[in-house]
């Protein structure tokens, strides 16, 4: 029998260490599936087509995460395992309310998710910086990649990528990175925030590289993509040709809200784009 140590090995491998021209996988956010960190989204991603699924850690209740839970953690692995289908990533939600930008808690959320992350069987972390938790200043910028730097020896030991997902250009993300001065810390590239942001994102995704994005997310709110005024094709040539093989994530709207249905209209847009591209 697989043992736990050895499943959470092998997913975590297989997730930053593609193979030599393996594709790239397309999973899901279990938010935009309305399931936001239940597990439930585990089967409903894989009923749907999706290679894997990124789960939110949830909102901190009476100072512990909800995912922060050995019993909830080990119905996520089991599920996982009888899907077929890995946890490719998971999102510290609630750093929209404790920003690392300012609050020292937000500090102890992220520690305290990469030790979840790696319980499920993951190696990438999302960590979001929007509203008032926005990187707006040099100053904000310059704090939080210092912070980093401090938590990237944690990151690092438990093999959890820490994605910055924000509204930022490519180059004030790449300073953050320098600063951070480590191998942990990534971007989290999202083509619908740096389209909203007036960024060109073929350009940016050059700039950044495959070293330096861990995961991405494709979308085009609130339209269908393909729909809306984002360049997909351009798009997915261009993770193509910086040679990404990790996961492209779909954060994508449901306009005619059936959850199913759009989804699954998304999935098959971009898997053809994908094929077409040799991706």
């Amino acid at each position: 029998m697989t043992t736990r140590r050895v499943f959470l090995g092998s997913a975590a491998a297989a997730l930053l260490n593609a193979r030599p021209n393996a594709r790239v996988k397309i999973g899901v956010t279990d938010w935009n599936l309305r399931q936001t960190a239940k597990v439930e989204a585990v089967a409903l991603a894989k009923s749907l087509g999706f290679d894997g699924i990124q789960v939110s850690l949830g909102r901190a209740v009476d100072g512990k995460l909800p995912l922060d839970n050995a019993e909830i953690q080990a119905r996520y692995l089991s599920e996982a395992k009888a899907q077929n289908i890995p946890i490719n990533s998971t999102c510290l939600d609630v750093l929209h309310v404790n920003y690392l930008k300012s609050d020292k808690l937000g500090q102890k959320w992220v520690s305290d998710g990469i030790r979840i992350t790696r319980a499920l069987g993951s190696n990438v972390m999302l960590l979001p910086f929007f509203g008032r938790g926005a990187l707006s200043t040099a100053e904000e910028k310059n704090y939080v990649g210092d912070v980093l730097r401090e938590l990237a020896p944690e990151a690092e030991k438990a093999n959890v990528a820490l994605g910055l997902e924000n509204t930022i250009s490519a180059e004030d993300n790449l300073k953050i990175l320098e600063r951070a001065k480590s191998k942990a810390v990534l971007v989290y590239y999202d083509v619908g925030n740096s389209t909203g942001g007036g960024f060109d994102i073929v350009r940016e995704i050059q700039m950044l590289g495959r070293k330096n994005i861990c995961e991405i997310h494709l979308k085009d709110n609130p339209h269908y993509l393909g729909e809306g005024k984002i360049d997909f094709p351009a798009v997915v040539h261009a993770i193509r040709d910086i040679g990404y093989q990790r996961f492209a994530v779909l954060e994508t709207d449901c306009p005619s809200h059936s959850v199913e249905a759009d989804m699954r209209r998304n999935l098959t847009f971009l898997r053809r784009l994908f094929t077409d591209a040799k991706v």
